[in-house]
């Protein structure tokens, strides 16, 4: 992928993908995409996730129960209005009551590694709002999308 020294390596195959379009006012003064825009697309690229593992495609954040209790994002080149970008979304690992996402911002045609994201989801019942364990059934549907132990 990327030519940056300083991208992590991949450890699995990003099999969710997502395009997104820069916005003339995602650009800030110095003519890159600011910052906060990143967090913005990963969010597109979340529900995208989620929406695929649902039988019906709906997503439906109070069906699926997870919020996120940290991200943590490492910025690694500048994007330019005329690039075109998208992002990857994969689940990294699940323990009992939350589960890591990792998320990359790339340059499609390029490979280049814009930024990539690392965020903790908690599992949570929406109508007590107390966490909860993942359920077996959201563990069978993320390892089956990513075609890998998890």
């Amino acid at each position: 992928m990327s030519k940056n020294p300083r991208t992590p390596e991949v450890e699995f195959e990003f099999r969710h993908r997502q395009p997104v379009q820069i916005r003339f006012n995602d650009i800030d003064i110095f003519g890159h995409l600011n910052n906060s825009v990143y967090l913005q697309f990963m969010d597109l690229g979340k529900a995208e996730y989620f929406r695929n593992l649902l039988p019906d495609g709906r997503f439906d954040p109070m069906e699926v129960g997870l919020v996120v209790a940290n991200i943590n994002c490492d910025f690694y080149s500048p994007t330019k209005m005329e690039e075109q970008l998208e992002v990857l979304t994969a689940v990294s690992s699940i323990s009992n009551k939350s589960l890591i996402l990792e998320q990359r911002v790339v340059n499609s045609a390029s490979g280049d590694v814009k930024c990539r994201a690392l965020s903790v989801m908690v599992s949570f019942d929406p109508r007590t709002g107390a966490s909860e364990a993942i359920s077996e059934e959201w563990r069978k549907r993320i390892a089956g999308f990513e075609q890998r132990e998890i």
